[in-house]
């Protein structure tokens, strides 16, 4: 029997849609959040707690709007503890990060034991928004124009995100922060203002995307769900060089990959499991030592901003 069938098709394209989308918005978090200087290491922890608020708000209240506002707020509470730390006080960026992504594992695990570890309850099926003609395309067309209004703004945020850093005065300010913070703080612009709003909104994105995970991606909360692709967010935003597009080709590339892996044990490929669940990491890996060398990072990321210091 042939892979290479339209059902097959559609269902790795609609795969690498799921997997990708929370890729595409870490993607995007971490990138703002490195424009201004400030490496967030911690991403993995805000998307896990997006997940948790996000999948518990959806399930409390019955309704997905809600579960992703909740998500986005998960992710923000976890960032502002960031904010205060690393840009208001100026800690390490990496061990806080670190301390942050273990903190919000501990925390989401423990409260998923107490609260569902003996019910496991699902959510329904997310209602898709299909664009006519367009979700009429043979395999192309329910795979990609058939989703929740939620891809379709992910997508739009590539868009947003590199018109407001190439056309607009804020695009410059947050880049000046993560170049030239000294330059930008005698304009009069507030250095660490500029820092903690982009942290902020950091893990408001990457909160996001573990709310998807959770509400769209697998309808359930469990301990751990994030298995890595804050870390993978990370990557993408080191070597897509400050460009939002770069960012959805990589979380394309990298989503492709991660559903291939289900796409491939579901179709009883004899291949052995673990060949199969490195396939993403082995991607990774490969992209890293082909490009990791010309990644243009700003020269003043992971440096906290002291005014008057030399």
């Amino acid at each position: 029997m042939t892979l290479l069938t339209a059902a097959f098709l559609t269902a790795l394209l609609a795969g690498a849609i799921t997997a990708g989308i929370p890729l595409l918005l870490a993607g995007l978090g971490e990138q703002l959040s490195e424009k201004t200087g400030v490496l967030n290491i911690g991403i993995e922890g805000m998307m896990l707690a997006g997940a948790y608020m996000g999948f518990l708000v959806a399930w409390k209240t019955d309704s997905v709007f809600l579960g992703f506002v909740g998500g986005a707020g998960g992710g923000m509470l976890v960032a502002a503890i960031m904010a205060l730390l690393c840009v208001r006080f100026g800690l390490n960026q990496i061990v806080i990060g670190i301390a942050l992504t273990l903190g919000a594992e501990g925390a989401t695990a423990m409260l998923h034991y107490f609260q569902f570890a003996q019910t496991y309850p699902r959510l329904g099926a997310i209602a898709s928004l299909p664009i006519p003609p367009l979700a009429n395309i043979p395999v192309l067309g329910p795979a990609l124009f058939n989703r929740p209004p939620i891809v379709y703004i992910a997508l739009l945020l590539v868009a947003v995100f590199a018109y407001v850093y190439r056309k607009t005065y804020w695009g410059i300010a947050l880049q000046a922060a993560g170049d030239k913070p000294a330059a930008l703080d005698s304009s009069g612009v507030s250095v660490l203002g500029i820092r903690s709003v982009a942290v902020l909104l950091t893990g408001a994105l990457v909160g996001l995307g573990g709310a998807f995970m959770a509400i769209v991606g697998a309808g359930i909360f469990v301990p751990f769900m994030t298995n890595g692709n804050g870390f993978i967010g990370i990557v993408l935003a080191m070597l897509a060089r400050g460009r939002p597009l770069w960012v959805l080709g990589g979380a394309a590339m990298f989503g492709a990959c991660l559903s291939l892996t289900t796409a491939l044990q579901v179709a009883g490929v004899d291949i052995p499991t673990d060949v199969i669940q490195m396939l993403p990491f082995a991607a990774v890996m490969g992209v890293l030592v082909m490009l990791g060398r010309k990644a243009n990072l700003p020269s003043a990321l992971g440096a906290a901003y002291v005014r008057g210091a030399r």
